[in-house]
């Protein structure tokens, strides 16, 4: 018995310390007014396709 009350003690701590984590997230995420970082951030993907596009046409001509 006793170890059963143990484990659903547990259970509860790892649920209660999740949502606290998720809740973190989000506020890191969309309060912190980070936006700046994430346009930044959003356009590496494209920096890199023009990078590689460039070097390759000076391989061709």
């Amino acid at each position: 018995m006793a170890i059963e009350n143990l484990f659903d003690s547990a259970s509860s701590v790892m649920t209660v310390i999740s949502f606290i984590t998720f809740i973190g997230i989000m506020w890191w995420t969309f309060i912190t007014h980070r936006r700046s970082d994430f346009d930044v951030a959003a356009q590496l993907p494209f920096a890199d396709d023009d990078a590689a596009g460039n070097d390759g046409e000076r391989d061709h001509v």
